[in-house]
């Protein structure tokens, strides 16, 4: 089990894309509960919108970080908030 640390805010877009990936294969692996995962994705967009979404997409180095398994994951969270 790793240890797994949010910001509440990240300095780039690579930063944030890198986190959100631990966060996500986090859950994945069993190694956090759902609710977890589902305050930090909140916490994360919250602080961080610009570095997320841009005209109501993901940026493109999110997209190009993420994958597009790992941001289905955040679209959800986000669209159940």
């Amino acid at each position: 089990m790793r240890a797994l640390e949010v910001k509440l805010f990240y300095r780039t877009q690579r930063d944030l894309a890198i986190a959100l990936n631990q966060l996500i294969d986090s859950y994945f692996e069993e190694e956090i509960p759902e609710r977890k995962l589902i305050e930090n994705i909140v916490t994360i967009h919250e602080n961080n919108k610009h570095k997320l979404v841009k005209n109501h997409q993901f940026t493109t180095v999110i997209q190009q970080h993420c994958g597009k398994r790992r941001l289905a994951v955040v679209e959800r969270v986000l669209e159940m908030k």
